[in-house]
């Protein structure tokens, strides 16, 4: 008998930073109320880019132009009250949003942006969703940065090819 494949969940993150603070969204989550970089799931039929485009205008009704990838990183949460063991691949990508655009409501869930200082990011980590939230921030400061075009998405993902 085969066990299942391993599949983590791929996600999206946006590391924001404007004159010297830190884009985070506060989220409502099973564990109560936390502090996250702008950030979901990747969905069917998108590139990462596009991904990350969609979750920082869906979670704070900014548009979003990524400038770099940022990195790639790869975490685990346990939950066990629900019984989840999950595993987190996560593309994050830096760049620049503009302003709220009017009438846009935040996400489900989301009940604010905030802007946040390093330190002030640093002493919130308690509250942070994932240890994610501050080591892309940490990296940032580190000046790491990677071309957009490291990450390829191949045509497929908009229409698959199909074999007869």
């Amino acid at each position: 008998m085969t066990s299942p494949r391993w599949s983590p969940s791929v996600t999206v993150a946006a590391i924001v930073e404007r004159d010297g603070r830190y884009l985070l969204v506060e989220e409502h989550t099973p564990e109560g109320l936390r502090l996250n970089n702008p950030a979901g799931h990747l969905d069917p039929a998108e590139s990462p880019q596009q991904g990350v485009v969609r979750e920082v205008l869906e979670e704070t009704a900014r548009r979003f132009v990524p400038r770099a990838l940022l990195g790639v990183y790869l975490s685990r949460f346990r939950r066990p009250a629900r019984g989840e063991d999950v595993t987190y691949l996560r593309l994050a990508f830096c760049g620049d949003v503009g302003e709220p655009e009017p009438g846009h409501a935040l996400d489900d869930g989301i009940v604010r942006t905030l802007w946040l200082t390093p330190d002030e990011v640093r002493a919130s980590a308690a509250r942070h969703r994932s240890p994610l939230v501050l080591r892309c921030i940490e990296d940032h400061l580190a000046g790491r940065r990677h071309p957009l075009d490291v990450v390829t998405t191949d045509p497929s993902v908009f229409a698959p090819e199909t074999k007869a």
